[in-house]
């Protein structure tokens, strides 16, 4: 008993420190909540307003398409299309247009906000790419016009410049998940292709909530996700698994590939071509001309139609090439639009065509090469990963991590995207760079970003 009385008369002598700290944790604990609940109402408020977009965007799309999949004629006004995308960039002023790299520099950067304008504008160009068959894909377009409304929201709510990044990266997720059916991938990726290596965990809560609200606002829009059914699984082993680490090494290869043919056809363009306008109307007579001559219809959009035909193992082998080549010399041109779908169609054709060779399920390839080359040109595997996960299921997890991250490996330091970071180093535990005072990035002793 009197053990027990010192004990009270003790605790009883300290309660103004336990109070003390008790009222710490306390204040703590609600300025994080408060943050937290702030977070979630302006996310879901910028998931709404880029799932609204996103969705127009999506909807408009598929009827652009399908006019020009029956009237065939939308062709021959490529020339004419491109001049009105010409024109509407350098009317505001987007005279050298970065393309998502705006964004990413919007991100790595303070004081650099993204134009409210772009939303509009590669909305409508992006329209007028798929009006007349240019092969461009959707996603890129939605992750610049999220990014802008993103960033938009912030401005008008007078968020600090600091904050504001997180915007822009809630709104990629929002535009990507209502317009492409990922949500769980669209989270993350914007936090992933800023500076590979180092995510931006800050905007793990707005991602996540922009990316879930944009997704359930289009569905319930009638925008339905991509639906792609693997044929056959065989049983993962010793010999399935060699076969899957070299088609991860040759999608590595081709995601080079992809980025060097893209780049050097926008350089060829840019140095025969100096006028905008004479380049674009140069681009869309030679993208008519290799339609009509060499019969390439199934080439013309995004490329979806490839990648269920590949999946179902009715597509040419040199399908890849080609795709890979008309992509070039669309968005070379000055044709709006992304890469991200060609780059699928690409790796699913190759896919297709490796599993042929080595005697591995074709249609398990495709979807494996899909998604391995797209994590090639992005240097995205965690992304990469969660995508395959929501459009083919967890049934071939094994083949699909196996290769994603032999072709992350191996694809080396450059990417779609010439102000991505990739801050680690993909053979050793050290950094590649290092921040500086003015948040700007530094190179180490591992090599230099190549700055195309």
């Amino acid at each position: 008993m009197e053990k027990f009385k010192n004990s009270f008369q003790e605790l009883k002598a300290k309660w103004p420190m336990y109070k003390f700290k008790i009222q710490i944790m306390w204040t703590k604990f609600w300025l994080t909540a408060k943050m937290t609940i702030w977070w979630i109402i302006v996310a879901a408020m910028v998931g709404l307003a880029v799932g609204a977009f996103s969705s127009a965007f999506a909807y408009c799309l598929h009827k652009v398409t399908a006019f020009r999949t029956v009237n065939t004629w939308t062709l021959f006004l490529m020339p004419i299309t491109g001049l009105i995308i010409v024109f509407l960039y350098r009317t505001v002023g987007f005279e050298k247009d970065p393309g998502t790299n705006v964004l990413i520099v919007a991100i790595r950067k303070d004081k650099k906000a993204v134009p409210a304008l772009l939303a509009p504008v590669i909305y409508i160009a992006t329209l007028l790419t798929h009006f007349c068959g240019g092969s461009a894909g959707r996603e890129g377009a939605a992750l610049q016009m999220g990014g802008s409304i993103g960033s938009t929201i912030g401005r008008i709510f007078h968020i600090k410049e600091k904050d504001r990044k997180v915007f822009v990266m809630s709104g990629m997720s929002a535009a990507f998940s209502a317009v492409f059916g990922t949500p769980m991938a669209a989270a993350i990726f914007p936090m992933e292709m800023v500076s590979v290596g180092v995510m931006h965990y800050a905007a793990l809560v707005p991602c996540v909530v922009a990316s879930l609200v944009a997704n359930v606002f289009s569905s319930n829009m009638g925008i339905s996700a991509e639906a792609f059914h693997i044929q056959h699984f065989p049983v993962f082993g010793v010999v399935p698994g060699i076969k899957i680490m070299f088609l991860g090494v040759c999608c590595a290869v081709l995601s080079m590939l992809f980025c060097e043919i893209l780049h050097t056809i926008s350089h060829l363009y840019s140095h025969f071509f100096k006028n905008p306008y004479v380049k674009v109307v140069a681009g869309g007579l030679i993208f008519i001309a290799l339609v009509k001559v060499f019969g390439l219809t199934d080439f013309m959009g995004a490329g979806t139609g490839l990648i269920e035909e590949a999946i179902d193992g009715k597509v040419v082998f040199y399908a890849f090439i080609l795709k890979i080549v008309m992509t070039g010399i669309t968005l070379g041109a000055g044709y709006k639009g992304g890469e991200i779908v060609p780059a699928f169609t690409t790796g699913a054709t190759f896919g297709y065509v490796f599993g042929c060779l080595v005697g591995l399920s074709p249609s398990l390839c495709a979807a494996i090469g899909m998604i391995s080359v797209f994590c090639g040109v992005t240097n995205c595997p965690i992304a990469s990963m969660l995508i395959g996960f929501e459009l083919f299921g967890f049934e071939g997890v094994r083949y699909l991590i196996l290769s994603v991250a032999i072709s992350y490996m191996l694809s080396g330091y450059n990417g779609l995207y010439a102000e991505q970071i990739i801050m680690h180093s993909k053979f050793h535990t050290k950094y590649r760079y290092r921040f500086s005072e003015e948040d700007t990035f530094s190179t180490s002793d591992f090599g230099h970003r190549d700055k195309k």
